[in-house]
């Protein structure tokens, strides 16, 4: 016969269920000091071989609880959206002008490599997605100066989103982010379902920050505008 707990079976099967809790409590803290490293808000990369290779041991780290989530989710729960914000000590006009130089991404964008402007609405992307080179095209659908500009990808990675620009002060601005992205991969679902596509936004916003006031102005402006399409 299996021996009998010294313990009544509410409390023991409290015990358990608290071991369990800590312990998902511990692996979703490791995943994301994991992550972190992979995506400082410095200079270094993502895509390093430490951020590589981190980004994927985070990944079995987040095992059991969070791959389990994401595999009970079903298509129409596939997309998610990510949103975030900053305030720079700069004029809306300099923030604005700054985000129309596309090719300039690679500068403050940790995981995107290049992005090539073919004419006034595409863009060709080429950025470090669930540890892996990818590539997509893109087309701005409206353009507003000082206001907004909107995006969704055409190939490849699929993605959408706007940034709008806000007037705080003459000069001061606030800078509003919004994506939505479909995880492809069991790691990228689980890198996602970490916050690692949050914290990577939120970085990318700060370096953003910090080139355009160290700097105290735009490298180049296009003022025209795009009508939604």
């Amino acid at each position: 016969m299996r021996p009998r707990s010294p313990y009544p079976p509410s409390i023991a099967a409290l015990a358990v269920a608290l071991l369990i809790h800590r312990s998902r409590r511990r692996r979703r803290a490791e995943y994301r000091h994991l992550v972190s490293r992979a995506d400082p808000v410095g200079d270094v990369r993502t895509h390093s071989p430490m951020g590589t290779a981190a980004l994927g041991l985070a990944a079995l780290l987040g095992g059991g609880y969070l791959m389990s989530r994401e595999l009970r989710r079903g298509p129409a729960e596939s997309s998610s959206t990510v949103e975030e914000s900053i305030e720079l000590e700069v004029p809306v006009s300099t923030a604005y002008n700054q985000w129309t130089q596309f090719e300039d991404f690679p500068k403050f964008m940790a995981t995107v490599e290049a992005v090539n402007q073919i004419d006034t609405t595409h863009l060709h992307w080429r950025a470090i997605v669930g540890g892996k080179i990818k590539e997509w095209d893109a087309e701005i659908t409206e353009q507003i100066p000082d206001e907004r500009i909107a995006w969704r990808s055409t190939s490849g990675v699929r993605n959408s989103g706007v940034v709008t620009f806000h007037k705080i002060t003459d000069s001061r601005t606030r800078v509003m982010l919004r994506m939505d992205y479909d995880p492809q991969n069991l790691v990228e679902k689980v890198a996602d379902a970490g916050g690692a596509v949050k914290l990577t936004t939120k970085g990318n916003l700060k370096r953003f920050k910090k080139l355009l006031e160290t700097r105290g102005q735009e490298t180049g402006a296009w003022r025209g505008t795009i009508t939604q399409h």
